[in-house]
């Protein structure tokens, strides 16, 4: 058994689809590896609150001794649900205008929770092809069907949304706002045209890159775009641009009660713990009020895409998330690896988290980055790009 592992081990390493644990040193914006700065370009921290001085002191000088405990001790049916737990659901609900929210320990225990809380055999799922990991984990717990449509072919999904409409109790339309390794987004308006068609479907949408980053208080697509009403779970995660921990889910009063007495990832975990709530409570209320730093991401952000987007094939991104597609994984490693060299944090991203041929770098744009941080990227990745 050993040996076959090995043999597994060996053979990713020779198609340099090997990972290992990195170690790392922040120091704000930047990351020290071997003994240099580096500019990173490579956390989901899209508002740069990660390592901010300020809101650290301002959120240790503000914490009520109540919230100050580091362990919840339990999960949140016995004994963990503090009442800082409460305060955050609130708020959440406040902001969407919603009837509930309710927040887990993660993304991961979010996505892979509630579709099977939700779904029977009776059920059918479409998902599009390029939904999270942790979204293609729940739906294989779950004992509903499922469909997976060509990414953001919509033509496809209302042809099998037509074809199945009849034949199940509920159809669960699943896809992310902005996608997590192509930085493109879902046809929201479209979406929502096809749930006001069936009086069974329902909508699942994943803002775990958006929220923060767009609308007018930060709340994703949704907000951006009006829809949050027509959206039948909403989730969102703490654990990017809020800098924190944790995730949520916007749905109806009605749901969240269900979800707490079928949603196993939270029925049997222990519960975050108070300080971290209060940290991310602070936070949300603290981004609310943070368009400027959302504005002058999107202009970094729009200025990286012109550069890389022609690059890209198929691939067009239109946000934050910009992929610099370079084909096989030894590619990307050496374009990495130069790039390193220039003093960019940049890490290859290899199948199986992408499709085989389209190994890439993803830029994760902060919006702690200066404009001569900016061009002096452009200005290295064209410089790379031509002597390829």
């Amino acid at each position: 058994m050993t040996d076959s592992y090995s043999s597994q081990l060996d053979a990713l390493a020779q198609k340099g689809n090997l990972r290992k644990l990195p170690e790392m040193n922040p120091q704000g914006l930047y990351l020290m590896r071997g003994g240099r700065p580096m500019l990173n370009l490579s956390s989901n921290d899209y508002l740069g609150l990660a390592d901010n001085e300020a809101l650290k002191q301002e959120f240790l000088q503000t914490l009520d001794s109540r919230d100050c405990r580091f362990s919840s001790t339990s999960s949140r049916l016995l004994t963990g649900n503090y009442p800082i737990y409460t305060r955050l659901e609130n708020r959440l609900a406040q902001l969407y205008e919603a009837e509930s929210a309710l927040v887990f320990n993660s993304g991961y225990h979010a996505n892979s929770g509630i579709l099977p809380a939700v779904t029977d055999s009776r059920s059918l799922i479409l998902a599009d092809k390029l939904v999270h990991a942790s979204i293609v984990d729940g739906i294989g717990l779950s004992k509903a069907r499922c469909i997976r449509y060509r990414h953001n072919n919509y033509e496809q999904l209302e042809r099998l949304v037509a074809e199945n409409a009849g034949e199940y109790d509920r159809i669960f339309v699943v896809t992310e706002s902005i996608f997590s390794m192509d930085g493109d987004e879902s046809d929201l308006p479209r979406l929502v045209a096809l749930k006001h068609q069936y009086p069974n479907l329902y909508l699942y949408l994943d803002e775990a890159h958006a929220f923060g980053v767009r609308g007018r208080q930060g709340l994703g697509c949704a907000e951006e775009q009006g829809f949050i009403d027509d959206i039948d779970f909403l989730v969102g995660t703490f654990g990017k641009a809020a800098a924190s921990m944790g995730a949520f889910v916007i749905c109806s009063g009605e749901m969240k009660q269900y979800l707490v007495n079928t949603m196993r990832p939270l029925i049997f975990t222990t519960a975050l713990p108070p300080i971290n709530l209060a940290w991310t409570l602070f936070i949300v209320n603290k981004i609310c009020n943070m368009q400027a730093r959302r504005e002058h991401l999107a202009r970094i952000s729009a200025r990286v895409r012109e550069a890389l987007n022609p690059l890209n094939g198929n691939i067009l991104s239109s946000s934050h998330i910009i992929p610099y597609v370079l084909g096989e994984s030894e590619r990307a490693m050496a374009v990495a690896l130069k790039l390193q060299h220039e003093g960019f944090y940049l890490l290859p991203v290899r199948p199986p988290t992408v499709p085989p041929g389209t190994s890439r770098l993803r830029i994760s744009l902060n919006a702690e980055c200066s404009d001569a941080d900016i061009n002096r990227l452009i200005d290295s990745i064209k410089k790379i790009q031509s002597a390829l």
